[in-house]
């Protein structure tokens, strides 16, 4: 199996994407420069969702 060594720029460590996934054919096309692994991208989305419950409930 093909895959590509990525460097997250959120915690700054290497984490592999592995071949068909979306984040390996824009690494291989380097369409896309920074990458983020997946549980950065966790921690970024619980923090996104707390953030937007938190604006409602100023209303």
């Amino acid at each position: 199996m093909f895959y590509y060594d990525v460097l997250c720029y959120n915690c700054k460590k290497t984490f592999r994407v592995y071949e068909g996934s979306l984040k390996y054919k824009q690494a291989k096309e380097r369409k896309v420069k920074v990458f983020c692994c997946e549980d950065c991208a966790d921690k970024i989305r619980i923090e996104a969702i707390l953030n937007l419950m938190r604006g409602i409930n100023r209303f």
